[in-house]
């Protein structure tokens, strides 16, 4: 061997040396991140096609397996409603409810500039303060899956107090505002 090919020679293993220390460098770094710290992978968001101007309302069957929060499978109940005074005092009870009952799936503080989805859900109760009907007032263009975490977020908060002091109709409409998390905050706690 010559003085030259040992050289290059050497060359080359100083080169596979150097890449093979930041190959191993870049693995190890990447090990290092914990699962917790990643986003979850979500579905694309396809655009759907434009909603009619005037909103459309959809009836939503009753019952049905709801899936319940962890706080709530842990055998945690929600504290029992109160009897309500007001329209306004239902809305804000249930949606306090509503948070309460789903702690994973909600965010409180500032409403991010841009949200994933907005749907509004109008719910009717029976005189206890149960549910007797729920319609979907207006369905989001996009991530319309946030119809049915709304729908079952409502199920889970559910009895709302009585509600036999109040003028009838027994309804209130909550606007559910969505993060890029797929978490809602209602817009009644919003103020």
């Amino acid at each position: 061997m010559t003085s030259i090919d040992r050289t290059s020679g050497c060359r080359s293993w100083g080169l596979a040396l150097r890449w093979s220390g930041k190959l191993a460098l870049a693995l190890s770094l990447a090990a290092c991140g914990s699962p917790t710290q990643r986003q979850p992978d979500r579905p694309p968001v396809q655009d759907a096609p434009r909603a009619p101007s005037a909103p459309v309302a959809t009836p939503v069957a009753p019952g049905g397996p709801v899936p319940t929060s962890p706080a709530v499978r842990r055998g945690l109940p929600l504290p029992a409603p109160h009897a309500v005074s007001s329209h306004d005092d239902l809305r804000r009870q249930a949606a306090q409810r509503m948070v309460a009952a789903n702690p994973d799936g909600t965010y409180m503080g500032e409403v991010p500039p841009e949200l994933l989805a907005i749907p509004v859900l109008e719910v009717e109760l029976n005189q206890d303060g149960s549910i007797k009907h729920i319609r979907v007032l207006r369905k989001p263009t996009q991530a319309e899956d946030t119809i049915e975490v709304a729908i079952a977020a409502v199920r889970r908060a559910a009895p709302f107090g009585d509600v036999s002091r109040l003028p009838k109709p027994w309804k209130f409409v909550e606007v559910f505002l969505f993060d890029d998390d797929r978490r809602f905050k209602p817009r009644t706690l919003d103020d």
